[in-house]
């Protein structure tokens, strides 16, 4: 379903070390809203919940609920290092445009709600 690189695999553990996270796991997700319609988002979490995807990954386990799985089918999560703004991002074969913020697409199933962007 969702793969993740090296290098996102690496900071996630790190971060995960450094806030004393060991036992937890990353929920990714996507909500409706944002520039193009749909934001993507992640946070650590140690629950599932009823219907999640769970898979592990890196030594990471990935929590993705049902509405999520369906936009992110496919998709890596990636962290990129780079002099202008570094920081994960989702690369994701379902959008089929997104802004220029990085955080929002739109699938071509749609759906969502497009608002300005906030930068």
């Amino acid at each position: 379903m969702i793969s993740l690189s090296d290098q996102a695999a690496q900071q996630l553990k790190g971060i995960m070390v450094d806030q004393g996270l060991e036992n937890v796991g990353l929920r990714v997700f996507v909500s409706p809203g944002g520039c193009s319609g749909f934001n993507y988002g992640m946070q650590f979490e140690d629950t599932e919940l009823d219907g999640d995807t769970i898979e592990q990954l890196g030594g990471i386990r990935l929590f993705v609920d049902e509405f999520s799985a369906q936009y992110l089918e496919g998709a890596e999560i990636d962290f990129v290092d780079e002099l202008m703004g570094g920081g994960f991002t989702v690369h994701n074969p379902n959008a089929v445009s997104s802004c220029s913020c990085g955080q929002s697409f739109q699938s071509a199933q749609g759906g969502g709600t497009a608002r300005a962007c906030s930068h």
